[in-house]
């Protein structure tokens, strides 16, 4: 449990500075920035609120308490908005593939060591 905790705040901390560094980049309009809006909200503050549940998940014990686990599962499936497959086809890709690779992994992370942590939990 304990290595799936860690695996967990690691990722977790993967994409609070992805996204941070997203939020920045669209702030100063550094290039490649995420687009303003994007169907159906404005990406600003739902990178906010990608940002906000992963810190709740760090904060509620990500993989060792069940509403951690929820709040991981939550910030890995918002953070697949930014970093999910769909990127492998945006016409940035060939700027943006390392957020987008480090992004898949952390979620990929996040998705085992909350799986782990829901089995041990169990038993």
């Amino acid at each position: 449990m304990e290595r799936d905790q860690r695996v967990a705040n690691a990722s977790l901390g993967a994409l609070i500075v992805l996204q941070g560094v997203m939020l920045f980049a669209l702030y100063t309009k550094t290039p490649p920035h995420p687009p303003e809006v994007v169907a159906p909200f404005g990406i600003a503050p739902f990178l906010g609120a990608s940002l906000a549940l992963a810190v709740a998940a760090l904060m509620l014990g990500s993989v060792e308490t069940r509403a951690g686990r929820v709040a991981c599962g939550l910030a890995g499936v918002a953070a697949l908005v930014s970093y999910g497959p769909q990127k492998y086809f945006d016409v940035q890709f060939g700027l943006i593939w390392p957020s987008v690779v480090l992004g898949q992994i952390a979620v990929v992370g996040i998705g085992i060591a909350a799986v782990r942590g829901l089995a041990g939990a169990r038993t």
